[in-house]
């Protein structure tokens, strides 16, 4: 199987399929949890406007996971990139 990392040896500056699935769906992923974290943010807008501030803390707690896988996904796709970027160099 050729990795990314002998792709890139090799000065071609494509991924393989299987990188490239991966960093689609990363992004799928990313983008999903930021929607949902969205979704959350404005019932709990909601929530507050209507006087249930309890309703609007869980929703915003909801939230707030969300964008905590939101930011780990994208940590991870962070240095994934920048790994593909120092072997290049």
């Amino acid at each position: 199987m050729t990795t990314t990392l002998t792709l890139l040896k090799k000065g071609k500056t494509y991924l393989s399929t299987k990188e490239n699935q991966k960093g689609i769906e990363n992004h799928i992923n990313i983008a999903f949890h930021l929607e949902v974290a969205a979704k959350h943010h404005m019932a709990a807008a909601k929530y507050h406007e209507s006087g249930d501030h309890d309703k609007a803390a869980h929703s915003t707690f909801r939230a707030q996971g969300h964008l905590s896988l939101a930011d780990e996904a994208h940590r991870e796709d962070i240095k994934r990139h920048s790994l593909n970027k120092q072997a290049l160099n």
